[in-house]
């Protein structure tokens, strides 16, 4: 069922349904409750599309579809008593057990749609939230999921009428006590304090974690983007590593760490992280800040984009959004637009041909540079390599001469790990040098240099 708020529109709504099978679930999917059209260019049928990918990822079959314009939201059930009817006969003949929203739905309209039809009712941040369940694999995600669960149920327990509200003092109020649901929020709250403090606990190891790395100093890439816009898949390209990747929306929600040795023998470190979406629910960020530090402390951000997408300016105006809230909007972005192999072969040279790969000034805030690629083919990677190499203006590369005792094996190999030689002489038991490499290695062998070119 979509819902979408339009008061130039007061027509019947316009409804359709796929043709109903022994499917078992029924996507009813409202829009959203701001009037006048979808901003930033999604239009009706390319939300509904994400929406029902969402619903697929979660593990379900789409058994009917409905759309609905009415000049506001209803405040008791969203979509009026009328529509509600409607969903209730479509929900009953296509043997429905579940009622989708594409709309967060506030708690009383949540319990009257639930109390008006015969099967259970979620809404869209619901759907999401089950969809990270599904996907947690490490204790840290499984914790920071259920956190953001409960957060989001505590304000939507329901009693039912005086039955269930707690007894006071006075004539016929005498009792047990605290009722079920007073127990049950409770019980949430005390679970809800537990992980947060555990989430703390996981905070901490990450900072220690993160010190130790500064230690020796190695600069963060991260991989940021819209879900499914194919950041695993270049993951694994770029590193070799066998990271899960799926065309299921959040395949990926626990943050990955590899070392790769870019164009100038700078090492970094490449963090693959959790997808972003229109309508993110605030309780997934703030649950899954932990994760997202990465993306924080992140010198250069890989902004991740489907170049075969129809709507990737809503995708990239998502994506910034959440990166304002993680104050990270202001930090070097590379704009990788990926699965280009997608594209019609002249689509495809028209957006190779005017992608700059060069940096803007060192130190500029925003998009450093645009490279296209394809992540399955490989095409492009290189110059995303290079792209990265210039970006970190936090670390640049320098010239110097070094003199090196051959008894120092650790400073030697250091510099054949992380350096590009240039020349190399013997004298005696000393090599001579001439490297260039990133200022932060160089400086590490402050006390071999000779001069610095």
């Amino acid at each position: 069922m979509r819902f979408d708020a339009a008061p130039s529109d007061l027509s019947a709504p316009e409804t359709y349904s796929l043709s109903p099978s022994n499917r078992s679930q029924a996507s009813l999917d409202p829009l959203r409750e701001s009037a006048g059209p979808i901003s930033l260019g999604l239009d009706v049928e390319e939300s509904l599309a994400e929406f029902r990918e969402l619903l697929l990822s979660a593990g379900g079959q789409v058994a009917a579809e409905l759309i609905q314009r009415r000049p506001r939201p209803d405040p008791a059930t969203l979509i009026g008593s009328g529509k509600v009817e409607e969903i209730a006969a479509v929900a009953a003949s296509t043997n429905a057990d579940l009622v989708l929203f594409d709309h967060d739905l506030s708690p009383t309209q949540l319990r009257n749609l639930e109390a008006a039809l015969p099967c259970r009712v979620l809404d869209r941040t619901q759907l999401i939230l089950d969809i990270f369940a599904r996907h947690a694999r490490t204790r840290e995600g499984q914790l920071q999921v259920e956190l953001a669960q409960l957060e989001y149920m505590l304000p939507r327990l329901t009693g039912r009428g005086k039955a269930m509200s707690q007894l006071g003092g006075g004539i016929g109020t005498r009792g047990p006590g605290e009722t079920k649901l007073e127990t049950d929020r409770r019980s949430i709250q005390r679970r809800i304090d537990q992980l947060k403090r555990s989430l703390d606990s996981v905070r901490s190891v990450r900072r220690q974690q993160r010190q130790r790395r500064e230690a020796v100093p190695v600069p963060t890439v991260a991989l940021v983007g819209y879900t499914n816009a194919g950041k695993s898949t270049l993951f694994n390209s770029i590193t070799g590593a066998q990271v899960l990747s799926s065309a299921r929306m959040f395949a990926t929600l626990d943050p990955k760490l590899r070392a790769i040795e870019l164009p100038s023998r700078c090492r970094v470190l490449l963090s693959d992280t959790v997808g972003f979406i229109r309508n993110l629910p605030h309780t997934l960020v703030t649950s899954f800040r932990a994760t997202l530090e990465e993306v924080a402390q992140a010198e250069v951000l890989l902004h991740i984009r489907d170049a075969s997408s129809t709507y990737g300016g809503e995708q990239k105006a998502q994506v910034e959004k959440v990166l304002g809230e993680l104050e990270s909007l202001s930090k070097p972005r590379i704009e990788v637009l990926n699965k280009i192999d997608l594209l019609p072969e002249d689509e495809r040279a028209v957006l190779v041909a005017r992608t700059n790969i060069s940096p803007k000034e060192k130190g500029a805030p925003g998009c450093a540079a645009t490279v296209a690629l394809s992540a399955v083919t490989g095409e492009g990677i290189p110059a995303l390599l290079t792209a990265i190499d210039a970006a970190l203006h936090s670390d640049p590369i320098v010239e110097a001469e070094l003199r090196i005792p051959q008894h120092e094996g650790a400073a030697l190999a250091a510099i054949e790990a992380g350096m590009i030689v240039h020349t190399r002489d013997y004298e005696g038991n000393v090599v001579r040098l001439s490297v260039s490499g990133p200022a932060s290695l160089v400086g590490r062998m402050r006390r071999f240099r000779q001069r610095e070119s």
